[in-house]
């Protein structure tokens, strides 16, 4: 049980750090997009990425989402969404450009040619001012594999408009990407089901 002095102690360092809180709150007044990048390991970085989603659609506002490797268009993420937009025509675009991931499909050249169709895809929304959030979903790997050209993307993100966000997925995000970005979310693995044998649970992974 807390003491007269310790509630008193408390109640001084909470005064204290609000007082903080506040002048940082106060001093950011850079109203503008911003772009953020998940990478990492971890389970997680898409996941992140559609709960946004919803968060912007929650907001009013307008938002499109291109996959780049993932071909399935299956997921509970994309079947959910899909009511959303055919509940509410132009509030959502989401555009399953992947041809499945590179294990699977073999081909460097198809995999090289999706990633350019849905870059193409993407610069479109990046160019929309009435965009207000864009989810490019496991770009990385684009990068990765040199499928695109990362000075050309910055430079589209750069020139997209102020006030639109961008969210970038996918492991091994670049440097200049991350030096790029104003929020990066690095998701460590520390433990996951599928080292203990357990498959993609559909709900979970999918």
């Amino acid at each position: 049980m807390s003491s007269p002095d310790q509630d008193a102690r408390h109640t001084a360092r909470m005064v204290r750090k609000k007082a903080v809180i506040d002048a940082r709150i106060a001093a950011a007044q850079d109203a503008r997009g911003v772009l953020l990048v998940n990478t990492g390991n971890g389970k997680g970085k898409s996941s992140a990425a559609f709960g946004v989603v919803a968060r912007a659609l929650g907001h009013g506002q307008r938002v499109a989402v291109v996959q780049f490797v993932k071909g399935r268009t299956d997921t509970g993420e994309e079947a959910f969404f899909r009511t959303f937009a055919e509940r509410e025509p132009g509030r959502l675009a989401w555009h399953v450009s992947g041809e499945g991931f590179t294990w699977e499909t073999q081909d460097a050249a198809r995999d090289a040619a999706a990633a350019q169709a849905a870059w193409a895809i993407a610069a479109t929304h990046l160019a929309d001012p009435a965009t207000d959030l864009v989810v490019l979903d496991e770009m990385t790997y684009a990068f990765k594999y040199g499928w695109l050209d990362l000075p050309a993307v910055l430079a589209a993100f750069a020139a997209r408009p102020r006030p639109q966000h961008v969210i970038v997925t996918g492991r091994a995000a670049p440097a200049a990407l991350i030096e790029a970005a104003d929020t990066v979310t690095e998701m460590a693995m520390v433990k996951h089901a599928f080292q203990a044998g357990v498959p993609a649970m559909p709900g979970l992974e999918w």
